[in-house]
């Protein structure tokens, strides 16, 4: 016999299970995007991809502070599947959201720009919310998904940002305010001195990627 927790659990494996198959199905589209560059150029925007479902005691905790229903979820909360595209440099960013923009298989219902109106924090990316088509045994169930488009180095400030935000509950002393906000400046300033040497730093990887299976065919 099934337990209220039991229940309760098969309740939300039942509401999650659209979204675990929307990411599971972008993993591979956004992936398949990165293969065709690099079986087409010597440089592909896409660095790698990453993909989750929130758990579901973080979707309790957001629908708490935002004040989000639970009935009201589906089309209130935008990144209960979430997806992160990582360029290796700023000016790859635009170039993956027109990508997102002229496909056909999802529709964009909302953009919301990072980088060039940061947040107070310092954090920066680029939002892509979509809906995104699920076919399902009772049909097509459309499911909000949000793809966030950074550099490595903006990912690396705001996974830290966010480990942090979880231990002091948003409420940041101010010196570990301050400490991060001139973090997320530098890590921007290593971005812009990225961009600065990329076609140097593009010919020694592709230089490096054909030596490597230069060594390999020699084997």
């Amino acid at each position: 016999m099934f337990g209220r927790g039991d229940l309760l659990l098969k309740h939300w494996e039942h509401f999650l299970e659209p979204y675990k198959q929307a990411v599971e199905e972008l993993k591979v589209k956004l992936r398949g995007m990165r293969s065709q560059y690099e079986q087409n150029t010597d440089h592909s925007p896409i660095e790698f991809v990453t993909g989750r479902v929130k758990p579901i005691a973080s979707i309790l905790d957001k629908a708490n502070q935002k004040g989000v229903p639970l009935e009201k979820l589906e089309s209130e909360m935008q990144d209960i599947a979430g997806l992160r595209i990582m360029c290796q440099f700023v000016d790859d960013i635009m170039p993956v959201v027109e990508l997102l923009r002229i496909r056909n298989d999802f529709e964009i219902v909302e953009e919301r720009d990072y980088i060039s109106y940061k947040k107070a924090s310092g954090y920066r990316s680029y939002h892509v919310v979509i809906k995104y088509p699920v076919q399902t045994i009772n049909g097509e169930k459309k499911i909000l998904a949000e793809i966030q488009i950074r550099t490595l180095s903006m990912n690396f400030w705001a996974t830290i940002e966010h480990s942090l935000n979880y231990k002091y509950k948003g409420q940041f002393p101010e010196a570990i305010r301050l400490r991060l906000k001139r973090a997320a400046e530098a890590a921007f300033s290593l971005d812009e001195e990225m961009s600065k040497i990329r076609d140097e730093i593009q010919e020694a990887q592709v230089f490096f990627s054909r030596k490597k299976e230069q060594q390999q065919d020699d084997k």
